[in-house]
């Protein structure tokens, strides 16, 4: 009787773990108070709106890895050719070290407000714990994430409680930001998750719920991380994370939150960072790939000055939007694959219109923002091309 080798895959649970951790982030209630200036009925249903609309692309860029167990980049393979790939792998990469980076950063600044010992020793303590977590590895992590999870949804309740429920008076904030421009960046922060989500969805046991359940689990916290964001600038004035725990006595709490929800967050993206770099080559290793990218975040977190993150938001979501609907085209209505081929020339040159639509429609005011109008428009362009191809052929 020959030995059966069971790959071990990850459960429901263990998903919507990961992309609950993926969603509890500082850098989500930072920018839930850009929106301030939309009021809070207003800038919520600009976070709903915009959530909804990243989600959406969300689950059908996750359940192509999902059906294929493949991952981010290996998918877009299928529509862009085995070279033609390089490019939004490295891209990827690109914004990953970029993530973490910020992320680190941003983990350490708001720590360090709390245990005042410098912003490089948390930035090197995160960055370490982000390594450990690599080294335990994406199928191992369920025990340690559920411990942090746990954590995390009780204190972020009570966070949620401190701001909620005084009934303070609500800040007047001068209006400087249009109601199109919130849900793009409410969309934008899901999209930034667009090439990575199927590294996760191709390990599941279910593809198909497991999918569903991570999106709505991440599009459910990641809205909630906005709305404290939101609340806590408009019904206490205050924005900045570390004042708003400090007001509320968090204290050790305060640190535990921080670190761990910058840790569980972070660990994605170097993961995912791994998984691009096995992408562009098969004698790359991809545990050394994150490793690499976690140390460039702690460098990065500490020397590079880190603020507004909103363009690097909308750039990600201008690479990435088209992409994903030129894959969501080719794999659900085409049903074509190109994973063979070399390089997709055709596909390549519709994402480039679609980059730069997207970059058009930032700079027009439209309520639902830019990355839907421009998923529908790429789609639009790409099935139009194939027609018009077809009937060539003919």
């Amino acid at each position: 009787m020959q030995n059966e080798i069971i790959e071990r895959r990850t459960s429901l649970l263990e998903n919507g773990l990961i992309w609950f951790g993926a969603a509890v982030s500082i850098a989500k209630i930072r920018t839930g108070a850009f929106l301030a200036p939309l009021g809070f009925i207003d800038g919520l249903f600009a976070i709903i709106l915009g959530h909804i609309i990243g989600c959406v692309l969300l689950f059908f860029a996750g359940l192509i890895g999902g059906k294929v167990r493949k991952s981010g980049m290996d998918t877009s393979k299928m529509s862009f050719g085995y070279m033609g790939t390089l490019v939004f792998s490295l891209l990827n990469i690109v914004q990953l070290v970029g993530w973490t980076t910020i992320m680190i950063h941003d983990g350490a600044n708001a720590v360090n407000g709390i245990f005042n010992v410098g912003d490089w020793i948390w930035c090197v303590v995160i960055g370490l714990l982000i390594v450990l977590w690599v080294l335990i590895g994406i199928k191992n992590i369920g025990k340690v994430n559920s411990v942090a999870m746990g954590s995390l949804f009780v204190l972020t309740l009570v966070l949620c409680f401190k701001i909620f429920g005084k009934g303070d008076i609500p800040t007047v904030f001068p209006r400087e930001i249009s109601f199109g421009a919130a849900v793009e960046l409410s969309a934008a922060m899901t999209c930034s998750w667009l090439p990575l989500i199927s590294d996760y969805t191709r390990e599941t046991e279910r593809p198909v719920a497991a999918t569903m359940v991570s999106v709505i689990v991440h599009g459910i916290a990641s809205a909630w991380m906005y709305a404290i964001g939101l609340g806590a600038a408009i019904f206490t004035g205050e924005s900045d994370v570390v004042q708003i725990m400090l007001k509320a006595g968090f204290g050790v709490a305060g640190l535990v939150i921080i670190v761990f929800s910058t840790v569980t967050v972070t660990f994605l993206d170097v993961y995912s960072a791994g998984v691009s770099g096995e992408s562009l080559s098969k004698k790359v290793k991809g545990k050394y790939v994150s490793i690499a990218v976690a140390v460039m975040g702690i460098f990065g977190g500490i020397f590079l000055p880190l603020t507004d993150i909103s363009e690097f938001l909308y750039f990600i979501g201008s690479v990435f939007t088209p992409m994903v609907a030129i894959q969501i085209a080719d794999f659900y209505i085409l049903k074509q694959n190109s994973e063979q081929s070399k390089v997709n020339i055709q596909n390549l040159i519709i994402w480039f219109i679609g980059f730069v639509i997207y970059r058009i429609l930032m700079k027009t005011d439209i309520v639902v923002g830019s990355a839907l109008p421009d998923m529908l428009i790429t789609i639009l362009i790409c099935l139009g091309v194939n027609k018009i191809k077809g009937k060539f052929r003919k």
